[in-house]
Order: C-alpha cells, then structure tokens, then sequence
C-alpha cells in the first residue's frame, strides 16, 4: 500500500469506527435505557431496531448519492449527520426522542459503511485487495467484540448519555482527516434516481430486517409480525431483482453484476460469514452470563481473547489473500472457526476460563482471517464503475446474514430452553446452549463448503509488475 492509500485507509477507518462501535455498544444498554427513560423493554427495543432499519434504506441509496455528489463529499455529509445524530441522541429526553434521533445516526452510519469500502476498493485499483481489505474491515471486526466492553465500561463510570457523547471525537477526527487525505473527486455522472428500484428494494430490505429481528421474541417465526415482514421482503427482493436485470436503466443496485462469479460467491460467503459471526455474538455473551452469572460488562470482558486473536491474524491474511488466493485463506479461516465453535457445544459452567478464553483467541484468528479473503474476492475483476455496486451486495449480504444467524440461533436457543424447561444455569439450560452452538457450527459448516466456489490464486502480482498496463480495477482471476 502506497502512502497515499495509507492515510486514505486511515481517514476512512477512524470515521467508521463511531457507527460500527455505536450499534453494540447500544446493545448492552438497552435495560439501563429502560429504567431511565421509564419505557418498557419492547418500547426501548426500537433504539436498536430504528437504527438497523434506518441503514437498511439508506444502504441502497449510496452508489446513486456518490455518482451525484462525489465520494468526499458524501463520506463527509455522513459523517457530519451521524455527528449531529449523536449529539441529539445524548439530549434526548424520552424513548420516542431517543429512537428519531437513533435513526438519525443509522442513516448517516447506512452511507457510510458502503462508502468506506468503495473508496478504499477504487483506489487500491486493482493492487494489494487483500491487505488493502485488511484495513477496511478493522472496524467490522472489533465492533461486535470491542463495543460491549466499552458499553459496560461507558455505564459503569458515567449515565448513559455518555454512550453518545463518545462518538462525538471520533467524528470530528474523522472530518479533519477527510478533508486532507480524501481526494477531491466530485460528481462522477448524472443518473436519475432509480424510483422503482428504491420503493421496491429499499422497503424489502426493511422488511427483512425487521423480521428477523422480531424472530427472538417468543413465538419464533410463527408470529405474525416475522412471517409477514419476511414474505413481504422477500416479494419486494424477487420484484427488485426483475425490474433491475430487465430494465433498459441503470439499476439503483446492478444485480447482474453477480454474473460475475467472484461477486457472487463473496456475497453468499458474507452472508454465512455475517451469520456465524453475528449468531455466535448472540450466544457467547448470552452463555457467559446465563450460565456463569456474570453482568454484560463480565461477559464483555470474557469477548476479549476473540478480538485479540482477529486482530492477530488479520495482516498475515491479508498478505496471505495477495499471495495465494481467496478461496483457500476462506477455507482455513471457516475450518478453523467451525473447529474453535465445537468446544462450546460441550461447555458448560464449570469449564476452565482459561480454556474458553484460549478457544476463543483461535476462533477470533479464524474469524479475521475468513473476513478478508472473501470481501476483497468480490472486487477482482470490476471496473471503477462497478465498484459501487458490488459494494452495496457485499454489504447487504453481510447485513442480512447477520440478522438471520441472530434469528436462527436466537428460536433455536429459546425453542430448546422452552423444551427443556431450562431456567437459571441449570442442565437443562446448559443442554440449550450446546444445542444452539451444534447449529452455529452447522451454519459455519455450510459457509466452508461454499468457499470452494470461490476463485482461486488471483493474478494481483502479476498487476503490480506491470501498473502501467493493469487497467483500474481490472484484475483477472483464474480458478
């Protein structure tokens, strides 16, 4: 990486930093926020909800906002309406006030996510993606694992409008940082707005995620308000993918981008990526403190050795991705996740803290390594202007995967508990958790067998000899 595509990578990342941390570092608040703002659980819920939706509409506006405005330009409009969000959020003085403002913040935090990849992908050209990758998704990994920690500790010290204020100098670096180090680009076309594709896909997005979020609830997927939001979403999905590989119009999102098999099988190993990294969220914290009795803040700390070990292995597979190819740094990084995740399904509260925290520093390794090959597969190949695109499918699945790992494991968990009339640590409550680990490394499983689809050893070096004639962004692959 050149020094010009250092200081970009690092403008880009500190800004991403405040909304990847903001949404876990919520999470573990959401009791607190009850209690204080006197709302109830499913009233207060909606703080997390609203923000989720909030970047699901706006995640398929982005290619159309930076072909319009430009790239600095929007990176740094987002990060001032996250800015802004933010503050209002730590004034907030009621739920209702609290969760506008948090959808405030989830639309600048919906532009930016896409954005920060795109930059970074158009202006590596082609050269170094995986190390390039490396630097891209530093804030999605120690978000999920970092956020909690911080969340717990932000309580313990201070109220909770603290959880807010926090962003406000991550924001303003960011800013400072944009302005020197992000080229200039201006806009780059002048498109109409899809419409149909926006009220088509936009609202099947929402559906989607709202669903799944409802699905841990009591009742699983047979209530009403999962299966309908999920059936519509899914209509509005079939609906947008017809409209947008038959129109004669540029598409808000170009879904024939996934003729393209690189694009395709990244965006279905980051949707099974998103799953087991999400799902797995969900039930270590929760089997921390079900059957160790520890608090969030405990649970948090216990998450630790997981970023420690995806902090270690990040560079090497990054390098690694560069040298010898995606699909068989995907394979290794999933195998061994899939091995980490097997001890849990045999742990109970008397296991040694010392062997969890060991199973997780490996299972945190796989996890960094797998997330690098596999988002910066799906870029070899494209031109600048598909860039954007792929993008928004590689984020959309990534998101929705998430959702759906949470969900899944979420019904599962609460469906073995109910049969076993699990209450507190006790057996029946151990017997829940292992059996919702044998399904996380069932989904982690189904992840490595897709990652043979994915391309083999990329011709990225043979690029780099010779930049003069290596068009922008078009890297061959070979399987």
């Amino acid at each position: 990486m050149d020094k010009n595509l250092r200081r970009l990578a690092v403008a880009l990342v500190v800004g991403a930093m405040a909304p990847l941390f903001d949404a876990t570092i919520v999470s573990v608040a959401l009791h607190t926020l009850a209690g204080d703002l006197n709302a109830s659980i499913e009233t207060i819920q909606w703080v997390s909800t609203g923000y989720l939706l909030a970047m699901g509409v706006t995640v398929p506006l982005v290619g159309w906002l930076q072909n319009r405005l430009g790239g600095r330009r929007l990176w740094m409009a987002a990060l001032v309406v996250f800015l802004v969000g933010s503050i209002l959020c730590s004034l907030a003085w009621d739920a209702g006030s609290l969760i506008a403002f948090r959808v405030v913040q989830g639309v600048g935090a919906g532009a930016m996510m896409p954005l920060l990849t795109t930059l970074l992908m158009q202006a590596a050209r082609g050269q170094a993606l995986g190390r390039t990758m490396a630097v891209v998704s530093l804030p999605t990994a120690l978000g999920p694992i970092l956020g909690p920690v911080i969340g717990g500790l932000l309580l313990g010290a201070g109220a909770w409008p603290w959880l807010f204020w926090v962003n406000v100098p991550f924001a303003a670096v960011a800013l400072v940082l944009a302005w020197r180090f992000i080229p200039a680009d201006g806009p780059t076309g002048t498109a109409k707005l899809d419409v149909v594709g926006l009220t088509l896909l936009s609202p099947a997005v929402v559906g989607l995620l709202y669903g799944l979020s409802n699905a841990g609830s009591a009742g699983g997927f047979a209530r009403f308000d999962v299966w309908a939001p999920l059936a519509a979403g899914v209509a509005l999905l079939v609906a947008f993918t017809l409209w947008a590989t038959r129109t004669t119009r540029p598409a808000l999102v170009d879904l024939r981008l996934l003729r393209h098999r690189p694009l395709a099988a990244a965006s279905g190993a980051m949707f099974l990526m998103g799953a087991a990294l999400y799902g797995g969220m969900l039930l270590l914290p929760l089997s921390f403190q079900e059957l160790r009795g520890t608090d969030a803040l405990g649970a948090g700390l216990l998450l630790i050795p997981q970023g420690v070990g995806s902090l270690l292995s990040r560079s090497l597979a990054g390098r690694l991705t560069d040298r010898i190819g995606a699909r068989t740094v995907a394979i290794l990084g999933f195998a061994v996740v899939l091995v980490a995740t097997i001890p849990f399904a045999f742990a109970d509260a008397s296991t040694n803290l010392w062997w969890i925290s060991a199973v997780l520093v490996v299972r945190g390794m796989g996890l960094g390594a797998v997330m690098i090959p596999i988002m910066a597969v799906g870029f070899v190949g494209l031109e600048q202007h598909e860039i954007p695109h792929a993008s928004t499918i590689t984020r959309l699945s990534q998101q929705l995967g998430g959702a759906f790992g949470t969900a899944v494991l979420a019904v599962v968990l609460a469906g073995a508990a109910a049969g076993g009339g699990a209450a507190g640590g006790g057996a029946d409550a151990v017997a829940a958790f292992q059996q919702s680990f044998w399904w996380a490394i069932a989904i982690t499983g189904v992840a490595l067998l897709l990652s043979f689809l994915l391309p083999g050893r990329t011709a990225v070096a043979d690029a780099e000899e010779k930049p003069e004639t290596a068009t922008a962004g078009a890297v061959s692959s070979r399987a």
